[in-house]
């Protein structure tokens, strides 16, 4: 990987041969105790922009809660093309990325639980096209299915009776914090070769249960980093190696967190602490 001009004037070593954000941070972060008088206010371009997003706003509580959504398209890494604010004005987009095609419109995410997912479309008026039911109720297993089929009779009987609430059916995930960091600071390709070291040195060749489970979940974060990289190339952006500048490193960063949102269900996701690593 040719990190030279990434990675110029940047001090320490240990972050620069193993996937060490921390140690990247330690090494290079300057303690800013001045006031809040280097700061400035928001650029014309950023104003129109906001102002469009104000307008959406306004018709998307007219509508009841909901601009739009999804009953077609299953949610993914690559299920759309390229979204913007307001395709007219997409130049004025420093950072682009839509967690759908269009802004404000809802996502179909039947993973969690096809039901919920289906009355929640049905809630603000929206019908998931009938195809969904059978395929995830027949063909694909949901998380909601596999956490009752875990569940003992006396665990159905206590959710039942609303005597122990908030078990993980239908709100499927805890909040998820991933370091999307990561993107900016050492690109998809490498971690990719780093995630392919870690499957070639996973277990010792005995295959047992737990073996067998992290090699298939291994296999998955590498497949999912290539998808990564293929939503970037939708917007126009080589995310396979490391930011060049701030501004990329603030996209290669929200590509990251977008991957996450247009594959789990935002409600529950955090960007996590990056204003450290953006000011460096």
């Amino acid at each position: 990987m040719n990190t030279q001009n990434a990675w110029r004037s940047f001090k320490g070593t240990h972050w620069q041969n193993d996937v060490n954000v921390r140690d990247f941070i330690q090494n290079n972060y300057t303690p800013y105790d001045g006031d809040e008088s280097f700061l400035k206010g928001p650029t014309e371009r950023t104003n129109k922009l906001w102002a469009k997003v104000q307008e959406l706003q306004k018709e998307e509580r007219a509508k009841g809660g909901v601009l739009d959504c999804e009953t077609e398209v299953v949610s993914g890494l690559t299920a759309y093309g390229p979204g913007y604010i307001d395709p007219s004005l997409k130049d004025l987009e420093q950072v682009v990325g839509l967690q759908t095609d269009k802004p404000l419109k809802r996502a179909f995410m039947p993973y969690g639980g096809i039901k919920m997912a289906e009355e929640a479309a049905e809630t603000y008026g929206y019908h998931v096209n009938d195809k969904f039911h059978k395929i995830f109720t027949e063909y694909h297993k949901t998380h909601n299915q596999a956490v009752f089929d875990a569940y003992t009779p006396e665990m159905k009987a206590a959710r039942h009776s609303h005597i122990i609430t908030g078990l993980p059916d239908t709100y499927g995930r805890g909040r998820i914090v991933g370091d999307y960091r990561r993107v900016a600071l050492y690109g998809i390709d490498y971690l990719i070769k780093e995630k392919k070291n870690d499957l070639a040195n996973c277990g010792d060749g005995t295959m047992t249960d737990d073996i067998i489970r992290q090699r298939e979940e291994i296999a998955e974060q590498i497949r999912a980093l290539e998808g990564m990289k293929k939503m970037a190339e939708i917007y126009g952006f080589d995310i396979s190696k490391p930011a060049n500048n701030a501004k990329e490193a603030v996209q290669w960063l929200y590509f990251g967190y977008l991957a996450a949102i247009k594959t789990q269900n935002g409600a529950a996701m955090s960007v996590g602490r990056i204003s450290t690593f953006l000011d460096i």
